[in-house]
Formats: C-alpha cells, structure tokens, sequence
C-alpha cells in the first residue's frame, strides 16, 4: 500500500474525511508540509459540505483542483462512514479522481505507538452486542489485520481506544483513552503505508453483507 508521501507527490492537494467518531473531521493536504483542518459535531451529511467549503474558500480552491480523495472506512460509526462514502462516490461521478480508505484504528495505534515507548497493546471500539474490534499493534510496529471479538476474548494485554468514539459496552477493565485528533496524527503517518485505493467508497466490513 502506498504512503502519505507517495499519494502527496502523486496526486498533488488531497481531502481527507474522516466521521468514524463522534466529531466530523476534515482536511485539505498540500504537499508535504501544509495542512489545514476543520472539525465539527454536526452530522455528517451536513458537516462533509460545510467544511469542504471552507477548507477549499480559505485555499482558493475549487473541487475540481482536488486531485484526490482519502477516507476513513471505519471502525466507527456506521452512518457517518456511509455518509462520507456516498458523497465521495457521487464525486466521482462527476469527475473521477484516486480514492483512498484508512482504518481508524490502524492510525491511531500508529500514532500512539509513535508518541510513547514501544510495545505491544490493542486498540478496540466497540462493535456492539458484546463484542469489540481490536487492532493489534505489535512492539515492532506490525499491524495485523482487524479482528472483531467477544468481549471475554480481548485478551490480558494493555488496552487503548480512540478519543470520541461512541460506546455501549464497558470494557473487562480499563482501557487507555489516545487521540484521535487528525491534524495531530497526519502529522506522523508521512511514511505510513496504511493506505488502500478502492474504486467504491464504502464501510468497512468484518465479513461479506
């Protein structure tokens, strides 16, 4: 998969969208070193516009001088995610530019491994009825593919989860609470291959619909 650097030099400014927690955020990358980002708790059909908007007016953009787009297909919430997709494929059919979808839980495990000392933990959001996905990140940085679990199988280790994601379940004991504020995390992920190109914007899924 690529990295940041590579999707930058590739394919010049980018929106990045992300509603997979409880406040809608969104970016505008330009090259290497300037970013500029907009957060907001309005729902996402509404907020996805909103800040585009102003991201674009404060650049003196249009959206046709985007040259891509990249997403957060969840974890998270489920209908702010299908908010971003549907607006991200309608898009493209307007014009047709790359699209690329991260993990929520990926990134923020790289973020908080970056920030602290080396180890092995598990980032988890809950999956309802009594279950959790968890991303594993290995002491050497290894991310292992997303697991969706029962709550008695998290396991012993260190748990973390995601500021502002919603919750209905109480975890076994006490997890970590680690940001998930995206102008802070982009910041690090310049050489991060968790990036996937995909033709059809969507919600990520553990298996099949």
């Amino acid at each position: 998969m690529p990295s940041l650097s590579q999707l930058l030099i590739q394919h010049g400014d980018l929106l990045v969208f992300d509603a997979a927690s409880m406040q809608l955020q969104v970016g505008l990358l330009r090259g290497e070193t300037t970013e500029i980002w907009r957060t907001t708790p309005q729902e996402a059909g509404r907020g996805i516009f909103t800040c585009t908007r102003e991201l674009l007016d404060e650049a003196q953009l249009r959206l046709d001088d985007i040259g891509g787009f990249i997403y957060c297909e969840g974890p998270g919430s489920m209908l702010g995610v299908r908010t971003v997709a549907m607006a991200l494929r309608t898009w493209q059919i307007l014009k047709l530019r790359p699209t690329f979808a991260y993990q929520s839980l990926a990134i923020a495990g790289y973020f908080e491994r970056k920030q602290n000392t080396p180890r092995e933990f598990a980032m988890i959001a809950d999956a309802r009825r009594d279950t959790w996905h968890r991303q594993v990140v290995n002491a050497d940085g290894e991310l292992p593919p997303l697991q969706r679990v029962s709550t008695s199988d998290l396991g012993a280790g260190e748990l973390v989860t995601p500021e502002n994601f919603r919750a209905w379940t109480t975890p076994p004991r006490p997890a970590k609470t680690c940001s998930y504020d995206l102008a802070k995390i982009f910041s690090v992920l310049k050489n991060a291959d968790l990036f996937r190109q995909t033709e059809t914007p969507d919600s990520f899924q553990h298996e099949a619909p």
